[in-house]
């Protein structure tokens, strides 16, 4: 019998207990007689740490799916409070890792990747910092309770901030101004809790930072993404090149876009409507759009048959938007039960299809590094871990008129084009972020002054007609990435470089594309970014001239799709 998500299940973690075990196991392995002895206890040790995580996750899915519901909710207040003893006791873990006498056949046994991720967690966290991390935790979680709180009557229904997103695609101008203006009034109405909330991020993080010998947390930020093998100058670099060779080329997408739906310049409520025809969107329900997940996986590669009739069976996903859920979408891992999650909010738009192939992207990704006996090396770092979800999307192409069916192309051309126009926003949020933790004492003002800035050089044309807050700079408040992970957001800009090539690659050589991209995926975090994109010949992001010559490729593509119809 099949056992379903619904059905896992969740035991709080007595923390006490998980360190008295855990140190006594580390005592054992600092006095291991063999190296079998130390390897055996390493496992066993994992197992700890893998029931962990596991009843963290359970808790933390269930938390986000039903934000009303006060069992989950206590116990995500539970791991916030608890998160950094966790902590504590993997850095233990690492310690003797590093100080082991078989640490050479360790590494032999487990790979460089595990000890220098060992080596990149010690500097983020000492026991001084326990309290600042617990209040760190608490405000992420007010922000993203914050965002969840949205009940906005509109048009006789109460919408979250998710819902709207049909009516932003709706023909009908008035309407779209209407309900961009509706949905505006909420973060207005609570731009000083926002204000608030980062504010005190921004300062406890600066604490957090000044107490473990860091000038600033910037570099903090870099450590705890675990980046390894490149610096924020490469990160710079990738940012002027978007800036010189991306930024014309999203005017010009831009102009063409204004053009295609008949106004004269693009208002901030016309970005999601691409065609005056209608935008993309999927022609069937929830249900359909799952089973025909199954059809196009099954057809893929017998790795994603086996992966999509796993999830499917064991109900391991949460898709349609509703009250009471978090926004946004993820995935993570279930770990003792090998399963990963699929959490999404659908709302009848091509951002379904969208995130459905994103999120399997990540999910297929950890189904196949499920094999490591490491929990280290199941996700890959971020921006590798992008990858592997923005690939995923090209990598559908070929079926995604079991979704679209007569929009298909229309679907295509939106979706080349909206990964072109992101990177400048993506890599303007990667800069912001080196504002504020440079210069923690800022006042919300001139945060949002730096924001405003930041437009006129990567989004030179944005047009909030009138909108009062957003023209003062607060769009990024609903940006959970800046609250929640610092520094993260240029991870997708990274990644879309990469995915990019797969289309390329996929263009000249399917087969050989898909062998790449499960290569890849069964890497997972066994090496770092770096190593990654060269096992199979990704150019890097961080090279001059990369940037331009990947994007033009991509914007040639929508050239090539026939737009008269549109």
């Amino acid at each position: 019998m099949t056992v379903t998500f619904k059905e896992y299940e969740y035991e709080q973690i007595n923390i006490e207990k998980k360190a008295q075990q855990t140190k006594t196991l580390l005592k054992k392995f600092d006095h291991a007689t063999t190296l079998d002895e130390a390897i055996e206890t390493i496992n066993d040790i994992n197992k700890i740490r893998n029931h962990t995580d596991t009843h963290f996750n359970i808790a933390y899915i269930r938390a986000s799916i039903d934000t009303h519901n006060e069992f989950y909710s206590n116990e995500r207040d539970f791991f916030d409070e608890n998160m950094p003893r966790i902590q504590h006791l993997d850095n233990l873990f690492y310690q003797s890792l590093l100080n082991s006498k078989y640490k050479e056949a360790l590494i032999e046994h487990f790979g460089q990747q595990l000890f220098s991720l060992a080596e990149v967690a010690l500097n983020t966290y000492q026991p001084s910092i326990n309290d600042l991390l617990v209040k760190e935790n608490k405000l992420v979680s007010e922000y993203d309770k914050l965002i969840a709180s949205a009940d906005i009557a509109y048009k006789g229904e109460h919408l979250n901030l998710a819902q709207f997103s049909k009516y932003l695609i709706n023909e009908d101008r008035n309407i779209r101004r209407e309900a961009y203006n509706t949905k505006e009034q909420f973060f207005n109405t609570h731009l000083k809790d926002f204000d608030r909330i980062y504010d005190e991020l921004i300062k406890v993080r600066h604490e957090i930072a000044l107490k473990l010998g860091y000038d600033n947390f910037v570099q903090l930020g870099y450590d705890r993404m675990q980046r390894i093998g490149y610096s924020a100058q490469d990160v710079k670099v990738f940012r002027e090149q978007v800036k010189e060779y991306v930024v014309p080329i999203t005017e010009t997408i831009n102009a063409q876009h204004a053009k295609r739906i008949g106004v004269d310049q693009l208002k901030v409520y016309d970005q999601n409507f691409t065609f005056k025809t209608g935008s993309p969107k999927p022609r069937i329900s929830t249900d359909e759009i799952i089973e025909n997940a199954r059809k196009m996986y099954h057809n893929r590669s017998d790795e994603t048959a086996k992966f999509i009739d796993f999830m499917i069976d064991k109900e391991l996903f949460d898709l349609e938007a509703k009250k009471g859920k978090e926004s946004g979408g993820y995935c993570t891992i279930i770990n003792d039960f090998k399963s990963p999650f699929i959490f999404a909010n659908f709302n009848g738009t091509q951002g379904d299809i969208e995130v459905m192939t994103h999120e399997a992207g990540h999910a297929f990704q950890v189904f196949e590094s499920l094999k490591y006996s490491v929990p280290e090396y199941y996700f890959p770092t971020s921006e590798a871990c992008e990858i592997h979800s923005m690939s995923m999307e090209y990598l559908t192409y070929p079926w995604m008129d079991l979704f679209f069916k007569a929009d298909t192309d229309k679907f295509k051309l939106s979706h080349l084009e909206d990964n072109i126009k992101f990177l400048p926003y993506g890599v303007a949020v990667d800069e912001f972020q080196h504002y504020m933790y440079e210069n923690p004492e800022m006042t919300p003002e001139e945060r949002r002054h730096i924001w405003s800035d930041l437009e006129n050089k990567y989004l030179p044309n944005v047009d909030y007609d009138g909108i009062q807050h957003l023209e003062n700079g607060a769009f990024w408040h609903r940006q959970g990435h800046i609250f929640a992970s610092p520094f993260y957001y240029i991870d997708y800009t990274l990644a879309t470089i990469c995915a990019m090539q797969f289309y390329i690659k996929q263009e000249n050589d399917e087969h050989q594309a898909w062998s790449d991209y499960l290569k890849i995926c069964q890497i997972g975090r066994s090496q770092s970014f770096v190593d990654i994109i060269k096992s199979v010949n990704l150019q890097s992001p961080f090279k001059n001239g990369t940037v331009k010559s990947i994007v033009e490729h991509l914007y040639k593509a929508t050239k090539k799709i026939d737009q008269s119809k549109f």
